[in-house]
């Protein structure tokens, strides 16, 4: 998958994709089946190959917080300010539970990303903590899978 963006102003992103790709745009789930692009000309949410967390793939605090805030990036509006309170909270029982303030500040700078609309960067600033994770919590964390948890 590529990305191609168009002239400076226009709205329009290009993307090149691969069979077997997938993407999500406005919540809908997309896999193409053979090489295409694809031009989005106005405002998507859209989040596409190694951005997509399964919910299988949450497995460790910072996936589950990722996962969540995948979750209020893609939900339809009325559905998003449930998703994000559902990351706040997660984020708020890691930063309790990890010795990090590392950890901790970058939950925090997430969050407020998320509180402000920004979902794609708080998304990144929870992708460094997979690292982090995965170093404390060992195989351990990857070998049983946990299903995240459903706001409700």
């Amino acid at each position: 998958m590529s990305e191609t963006r168009s002239p400076r102003g226009s709205g329009r992103l290009v993307l090149d994709l691969r069979a077997g790709d997938r993407m999500l745009v406005n919540g809908a789930a997309l896999q193409f089946k053979t090489r295409t692009s694809v031009m989005l000309s106005n405002r998507a949410r859209f989040l596409f190959g190694k951005q997509i967390m399964s919910p299988e793939d949450a497995r460790t605090p910072a996936r589950r917080v990722y996962f969540a805030i995948q979750a209020a990036y893609i939900a339809e509006e009325e559905e998003r300010d449930q998703y994000v309170g559902h990351a706040r909270l997660l984020a708020d029982e890691y930063a309790a539970a990890t010795t990090s303030p590392t950890a901790r500040n970058v939950l925090a700078q997430a969050i407020a990303d998320l509180e402000t609309g920004d979902c794609w960067e708080a998304m990144r600033r929870v992708r460094v903590l997979f690292a982090h994770d995965d170093a404390m919590l060992g195989e351990a964390a990857l070998a049983a899978p946990v299903a995240a948890p459903r706001p409700g």
